[in-house]
């Protein structure tokens, strides 16, 4: 898998994302293009370059794509999908392994068991951690409303609490540059309260 083959398979699966349930607010193409940039600077943060980098994309542009197809258990239809889309790209078995196992990773609640899976579970909810938190949020409160994944909009803030209280971030450079900013959105969420 070469750099090249990336950005082609990018452009496809990218488009294809375009054809996501609209009321997808959260989980949409710009969630995926965003964690495959949290992945690449994560993993610059944290050390991570070659055909590792080149794993990492992967699995951040695939992790998502089981929304095509279904909003429960995505994450395996996404390694489904993945499967699908990269035959003819010749992957060895234990790439095709390592792009599964990190696309399973960023399953809730995140339990990563390496490097690399610590890396793209804080690339996926990097955002907990910047000054875009309450738009992006806004988005993931519209989505699971819509889906009825909480009735109401006060089911949700306390869910959002609670998420907030209980995550931690995985690498040290997202403890260092993400947790401080997190904890200052868990302060004024507590303070509207």
């Amino acid at each position: 898998m070469t750099e090249k083959d990336f950005q082609v398979l990018k452009q496809r699966m990218l488009a294809e994302l375009e054809g996501l349930d609209p009321h997808l607010t959260y989980h949409s193409k710009a969630h995926t293009i965003d964690v495959i940039e949290q992945c690449i600077n994560i993993g610059k943060r944290e050390g991570i370059e070659g055909h590792d980098m080149m794993l990492l994309k992967m699995a951040a542009l695939f992790h998502d794509t089981g929304f095509l197809r279904t909003y429960l258990n995505h994450e395996a239809m996404g390694c489904n999908i993945f499967t699908e889309k990269t035959a003819a790209f010749h992957f060895s078995a234990n790439d095709n392994k390592v792009v599964k196992e990190l696309i399973m990773a960023t399953r809730l609640p995140q339990a990563p068991v390496n490097h690399l899976q610590s890396i793209i579970c804080d690339a996926d909810l990097d955002y907990l951690g910047r000054d875009d938190f309450f738009t992006i949020g806004d988005n993931l409160r519209t989505e699971f409303l819509h889906f009825k994944i909480v009735p109401d909009s006060e089911a949700w803030e306390k869910m959002q609490l609670n998420f907030l209280k209980t995550h931690h971030y995985h690498t040290r450079s997202s403890q260092q540059l993400r947790e401080p900013v997190k904890q200052q959105h868990y302060a004024e969420l507590v303070g509207e309260m």
